[in-house]
């Protein structure tokens, strides 16, 4: 007796593009920000997402100094550290975070979200966090702008080459796709009754 299986669908490393995104973190609660740059790490956005491997893209986080929090978090929120020796805990309020490296802060929710595992530290080498609305990635979210723009419009090389023929050969070709399609379901109409 034999059954359809089908296999389950694993992209190559090949397959797999990176792109860069830019998150403006101005106004926006922490908690749903990190929640979002999370899910894009991880590459869930994707299709081919796949929790073994590292789909995801490299995510700039900008104006991190502005991030908005809600209720009395600021005052009551705390970042725990330790140096190793005792008594050595040390404790940071959100609010004196925020003054001095706002990007901990973000970069400590996003770590909370991800995978505790190796795959998960390699995700989180791919936020770059600016306190400023500057970064120095400027090559890399332009090649990925270009990138983005060529598949938009939907055209590649051959795409242009076919829109310089002429308006005959449109025609032409049109016809001659409709009757490779005619042929096409006529011979698939074959096959049907061949398999009954």
């Amino acid at each position: 007796m034999a059954t359809n299986q089908r296999r389950t669908y694993s992209p190559r490393h090949s397959e797999v593009d990176s792109s860069w995104q830019i998150v403006d973190a101005a106004g926006k609660p922490l908690g749903r920000l990190a929640a979002e740059i999370a899910r894009v790490l991880q590459g869930k956005h994707k299709a081919i997402y796949t929790p073994s491997m590292l789909t995801g893209d490299y995510v700039i986080v900008l104006n991190a100094s502005q991030v908005a929090t809600t209720g009395k978090k600021l005052e009551q929120k705390m970042y725990y550290r330790h140096s190793g020796y005792p008594s050595g805990l040390r404790a940071t309020p959100l609010k004196s975070l925020l003054n001095k490296h706002p990007e901990r802060v973000i970069q400590a929710a996003v770590k909370g979200m991800l995978p505790k595992n190796l795959l998960g530290k390699h995700m989180l080498r791919r936020l770059k966090i600016y306190s400023g609305s500057e970064h120095p990635h400027a090559a890399q979210v332009n090649a990925n702008k270009n990138l983005k723009e060529s598949t938009k419009t939907g055209k590649n090389v051959k795409d242009v080459e076919v829109s310089k023929t002429s308006r005959k050969d449109e025609a032409v070709t049109q016809e001659e796709a409709s009757s490779l399609s005619k042929s096409r379901n006529v011979t698939s109409g074959t096959r049907k009754r061949r398999s009954e």
